[in-house]
């Protein structure tokens, strides 16, 4: 996704995460993150258009966990993900994130 197609702001974060792809599970960080998506700087492998599960750790030591779709990759740094099935108690979690950040 180019910047030009995200309807929401990215709010810079640095939290612990975690996610499972094809190639496996996989430690990260994420970097940004808005309604619609975020950075997982990481040195796993995906492909796009892969669905990954995502656990990111919040700031209360909970995990969230998400699922999206791969739309863009960077061999060796990380991957965007759009969060394209969140439930409203997801987006609800990530409003509350959000906030915490601003």
């Amino acid at each position: 996704m180019t910047d030009d197609r995200r309807s929401e702001e990215r709010v810079p974060i640095n939290l612990a995460a975690r996610w499972d792809g094809m190639a496996g599970s996989h430690e990260a960080r994420i970097e940004d993150i808005s309604l619609g998506g975020c950075f997982v700087n990481t040195q796993g492998r995906v492909e796009k258009d892969e669905v990954v599960s995502l656990e990111i750790r919040l700031p209360s030591g909970e995990w969230l966990a998400l699922r999206g779709e791969v739309t863009s990759h960077q061999p060796g740094i990380g991957f965007g993900l759009l969060f394209s099935f969140l439930t409203e108690d997801e987006e609800d979690a990530l409003k509350d994130l959000l906030a915490s950040f601003h």
